[in-house]
């Protein structure tokens, strides 16, 4: 029975710990990056555009197939001139080779390769979105799990005054008021308790999903705040040179500008003759040994060269169509350009003011649990009141939210930068 037990218990603790999920930040990047579907499926359409570039490619090698064929006349026989021909069942082999080439042709080989050049950049900037959404939501479970070991702390020292307290209220020497005072403000911190742990589940809910993990599985992270938030990093993030070509999205818009020019392109050329070449084998065999009259030739060439005389129009209302688009492209690619400008400006200033805040929220925050902790102490020795240590209470949780708020801004601010960045 004993080792029944044991054994079951085993079982149990080694299911336990296949279901905790241990990962530092990196670790938690690679992980999402390894399981993300949404970013499977974008290297699926790396994929797929590198099918297309070759297929455009292909559209322009030669081209052969074979065919086979049989025919029975079941007897019949030809009468010529007074000659009786026969005609034999017989079997064709026939091996067709052919080439065809034109301008648009040539075009839509260039059009594929920036297909495919825009299907890696897509996946470069999902994989990168991914990475910052686990950041993100990584630093968020550090503040609030941080948070939430203080807010509990905090309410430990609240219900011992509380007891003490209520004690001196039943021998006499302390009025009941003192008391509830002290109970509605160990309530309120018991509520923001219960808040942030909601919140907490959230966050690791949110995480979970970006690593595409069962609801059951527990994450343990591995870094603290401290260990991430490299202030010297952001500082150096804060004086980098925008760079245009490195940003994702100022990549892609650029390609899709090229993208419409290359149909510019295309569209004139649609008038264009396209020349087609092929040659042609056939090996006839009759199922019989009577005279008969073959008259198809083993080997035939063919060259044609077939020219647009008059499309009602269309080619050229295609090629304005074109030529619109890209211009329309041109004035995006323009607008964005100037856009990303003032919003790389922008983010250093917002990154610069969330670090200036940081800082002062954080000196607040220290502040206030030292005058709360110092409160409590008078308290204890008769010298401060009940409702300073509530007011020092109520400090005390507003600037713990306050310092936490500051502390995601800055994640914040320092992931969109290094996103336009692309550092």
């Amino acid at each position: 029975m004993f080792v029944a037990v044991m054994g079951t218990f085993a079982a149990n603790a080694q299911e336990a710990s296949e279901k905790t999920l241990a990962l530092s930040l990196e670790e938690a990047e690679q992980f999402a990056v390894d399981h993300n579907r949404t970013l499977a499926n974008a290297a699926i359409d790396v994929q797929k555009a590198q099918a297309n570039k070759w297929k455009a490619i292909a559209s322009m090698l030669p081209q052969v197939k074979g065919t086979v064929d049989y025919s029975n006349y079941f007897g019949y026989r030809m009468s010529i001139g007074g000659m009786d021909i026969a005609m034999p069942p017989y079997a064709n082999l026939g091996v067709t080779s052919s080439v065809a080439f034109n301008g648009v042709m040539a075009v839509s080989v260039g059009m594929a390769k920036i297909s495919r050049k825009m299907a890696d950049i897509s996946l470069k900037k999902s994989e990168r979105d991914i990475r910052d959404q686990v950041k993100e939501l990584y630093f968020s479970a550090l503040v609030t799990e941080s948070s939430l070991a203080l807010l509990k702390e905090n309410l430990k020292s609240m219900n011992k005054l509380y007891e003490v307290t209520q004690n001196s209220v039943n021998v006499g020497v302390a009025e009941q008021t003192s008391a509830d005072q002290l109970k509605v403000q160990a309530a309120s911190m018991e509520a923001t308790i219960n808040s942030t742990e909601r919140a907490l589940e959230m966050v690791y809910n949110m995480m979970r999903l970006q690593l595409t993990l069962d609801e059951d599985v527990k994450i343990v992270l591995t870094q603290t705040v401290n260990d991430l938030l490299d202030l010297e990093y952001i500082d150096s993030l804060m004086s980098e040179t925008l760079e245009l070509d490195r940003n994702y999205d100022y990549q892609l818009l650029k390609n899709s500008t090229e993208l419409a020019r290359k149909q510019v392109t295309a569209s004139s050329l649609s008038n264009t003759p396209t020349l087609s070449v092929f040659h042609q084998y056939t090996y006839k065999h009759y199922f019989s040994n009577e005279m008969t009259m073959n008259m198809t030739p083993p080997n035939m060439m063919g060259v044609s060269l077939s020219i647009p005389i008059f499309t009602s129009l269309a080619n050229t209302a295609s090629h304005k169509d074109a030529k619109l688009a890209y211009d329309k492209q041109l004035n995006t690619l323009m607008d964005t350009e100037l856009a990303l400008k003032v919003q790389h400006s922008q983010m250093v200033f917002n990154l610069k003011s969330a670090v200036e805040k940081y800082h002062t929220q954080r000196q607040g925050f220290e502040v206030a649990q030292r005058v709360f902790d110092n409160v409590t102490k008078k308290y204890e020795h008769g010298i401060a009141s009940s409702l300073d240590v509530t007011n020092a209470g109520t400090n005390l949780i507003n600037a713990q939210a306050s310092y936490v708020q500051s502390v995601l801004e800055i994640v914040d601010d320092a992931i969109s930068l290094s996103e336009i960045l692309n550092k």
